[in-house]
């Protein structure tokens, strides 16, 4: 689908804000109100926009501590990976994870409860059938740079 400078203001708009009326989208991008509802319509068919959602601040609910683990698997295997990612999957904890080349095989973003929380869920897995090789733990101190909604849809403009 070809995207034109009104779908990706549109886009850009959204991205910051989803509960924006249908008549202020519409001004913001100097279009009326119909045209504009159709242009959003088909960018929610086409699959271009999936949702819309609020951004939650976690740690107004509870406090958590991020924890980075560049993990190494012990064989590089179809099966090891679908095990390895199988278990990332099923761990609530686990709020990212990357697959990487060059030594390292996943790069995982894990967020306990606490310092010895985090230690007792990499005990589980090295006890377990995780196939670990090595892991090196990095404690997040501050949050330097965080994604902006939008920021994907700069360099499309």
């Amino acid at each position: 689908m070809k995207l034109d400078r009104y779908d990706l203001k549109i886009l850009e708009i959204l991205s910051r804000d989803g509960r924006i009326t249908k008549s202020r989208l519409a001004e913001a991008i100097n279009l009326s109100v119909s045209p504009c509802w159709e242009r959003v319509r088909r960018l929610e068919k086409t699959g271009i926009i999936e949702g819309y959602s609020a951004r939650i601040n976690a740690e107004a609910l509870v406090r958590r501590t991020p924890v980075w683990v560049q993990v190494e698997l012990k064989a590089h295997n179809a099966a090891s990976f679908a095990r390895f990612e199988a278990l990332v999957h099923a761990t609530p904890e686990v709020t990212e994870c990357v697959a990487v080349g060059g030594g390292v095989d996943y790069l995982i973003k894990v967020e306990a409860d606490s310092i010895d929380a985090y230690q007792r869920l990499i005990d589980g897995w090295l006890t377990g059938d995780a196939g670990i090789e090595r892991y090196f733990t990095y404690i997040v101190t501050k949050a330097v740079k965080r994604p902006v909604p939008g920021d994907c849809l700069k360099d499309l403009g």
